[in-house]
């Protein structure tokens, strides 16, 4: 890995963990040492799991395939959802809904409910009910919205799910690994490393590492989806992900 990359690793503060008495012992390979009862995440750990996560991320977007961005916690979202948006991938950022994977064909029906509440306010129809009537239209419209419209354009259950924090998001990944979808994630000193397939390891709660390590692995699945051929291809109606080649 260029010098370049460690310089930004280390100014971001990526290898800042947790407090030493919050561990998860689990972790112990992915460690440097301790300073200031403060964990040091070793960077070689850390850059041996980017290199290994872009090289996946990057056969899956060469492959088609879908990849779910889930970051609900507040150093989050804002740089999920837009490197999600840069690099044409779904994405979860507020609330995870319980189902969004598992019970996918229902989410689906949600989001055709908001294509017809966005359908009623575009065209009017909604100015010809009751104040009453509108005013709880526009509620649901904007809690459907705010939990799905991250994921409206998902087709197809995704082939891995890019999360940080998956202590946080301990729900997506349970979902994720009940249907055996990959899970690719930035984890932290107190977290479990054996709950995902590609562990990161850094800190998951710096504005700046997040922003780093999303930014990162957004640049190898555009370099994948630029591998893709240029003829079009035709949409997949089947639920199921398409397979890849393996981790390994």
């Amino acid at each position: 890995m260029a010098e370049i990359v460690v310089k930004e690793i280390l100014d971001a503060g990526v290898h800042y963990g947790h407090r030493a008495s919050r561990w998860n012992p689990k972790m112990r390979p992915y460690i440097y040492g301790r300073r200031n009862q403060i964990h040091i995440i070793d960077i070689k750990e850390t850059i041996r799991g980017l290199i290994r996560a872009k090289k996946y991320l990057m056969r899956v977007a060469a492959h088609g395939s879908l990849i779910l961005f889930v970051g609900t916690k507040r150093q989050a979202a804002a740089s999920l959802e837009e490197l999600a948006t840069e690099c044409g991938m779904p994405f979860c950022t507020e609330r995870w809904l319980g189902g969004t994977l598992t019970n996918f064909r229902t989410v689906r029906a949600r989001l055709k409910r908001l294509e017809e509440l966005e359908a009623m306010r575009e065209s009017g129809e909604i100015d010809t009910y009751s104040k009453k009537m509108q005013s709880t239209l526009l509620r649901e419209y904007r809690k459907i919205y705010r939990n799905l419209n991250g994921i409206r354009d998902m087709n197809r259950l995704p082939e891995c799910l890019v999360v940080i924090d998956p202590n946080k998001e301990k729900n997506a990944v349970h979902e994720a690994h009940l249907l055996g979808i990959k899970v690719v994630a930035l984890i932290d000193t107190d977290s479990d490393p054996d709950t995902v397939d590609l562990p990161i390891p850094g800190n998951d709660d710096s504005l700046r590492s997040i922003r780093l390590i999303a930014q990162h692995l957004c640049d190898a699945i555009k370099q994948g989806k630029s591998l893709r051929p240029n003829e079009p291809k035709k949409a997949d109606p089947s639920d199921e992900p398409k397979p890849v080649p393996s981790i390994a």
